[in-house]
């Protein structure tokens, strides 16, 4: 009974032998005004019980995920010469903003059953399970939403990213654009090896507004007639101004 444990123990060890140390640049993302997006350097070591590197060596994949909420994809459709909404899907769950970058091309680190055990690349990071009766498509607002978020820089992937030294120190950066949504940032990191998570670890990013972006925020949700007001305000001054400067010119 005990060299049967023994030798479990031997055959478990190799799983156990790695782990992740992990760095961030910075551990929060401050949105003011004058906030045009903002880029997170993500570092970090691979501890080992021993000095042996196994063969074939580790891989890196890393993921950062703004915070999910549902999104209603519409489709337009061109009636009597008009372009008008048609169809709509409402998917359950996507992320605000998410990257996912690796040290090598995806379908050679990550094995498809990992993907689907640890939601990691982008499409397995969007939950949609149901459409409206009609709709015999529904992947393809997925897809169209994929397409759009990626064009705006808020969904990435980034193969071949991540930088691995002599097997054991790893880096890469990501690029936050300006038009990220408040919240806790989720930060994965995995160690594959064969296509394998071997190890994994998680931290978070905090993205916050602060200055004068927090004090309008907050009173657009806590003195909303407040705030209208003072808009109106503001929108009156800019109006009687610029009519004020143009009537200036024409003198």
């Amino acid at each position: 009974m005990r060299a049967l444990v023994l030798i479990l123990s031997l055959l478990a060890w190799p799983a156990m032998a790695e782990d992740v140390v992990l760095g961030l640049s910075s551990d929060k993302v401050s949105i003011t005004t004058s906030f045009n997006g903002s880029q997170i350097l993500i570092f970090g070591a691979v501890k080992r019980e021993t000095a042996i590197i196994e063969d074939p060596p580790l891989e890196v994949v890393l993921t950062v995920a703004g915070p999910s909420e549902p999104v209603m994809v519409r489709r337009k459709a061109r009636r009597a010469g008009i372009w008008v909404n048609s169809d709509a899907v409402e998917v359950d769950r996507a992320p605000s903003f998410y990257a996912v970058a690796s040290s090598g091309p995806l379908r050679e680190v990550l094995s498809a059953t990992e993907n689907l055990r640890h939601d990691i690349t982008i499409d397995r990071a969007i939950r949609s399970v149901g459409a409206p009766a009609g709709i015999t498509d529904a992947p393809n607002f997925t897809t169209a939403l994929v397409r759009i978020r990626t064009n705006a820089g808020l969904y990435q992937r980034l193969e071949g990213a991540v930088a691995i030294d002599e097997h054991t120190l790893f880096r890469s950066s990501i690029s936050m654009p300006a038009n990220l949504t408040e919240g806790s940032y989720v930060t994965r990191i995995f160690l594959t090896r064969s296509g394998e998570v071997v190890s994994q670890y998680e931290t978070l990013i905090e993205v916050r507004k602060v200055g004068l972006e927090r004090w309008l925020f907050n009173l657009s949700r806590d003195r909303a007639m407040i705030y209208g007001l003072m808009s109106l305000a503001v929108a009156v001054a800019a109006g009687w101004g610029a009519s004020a400067a143009f009537s200036l010119l024409r003198r």
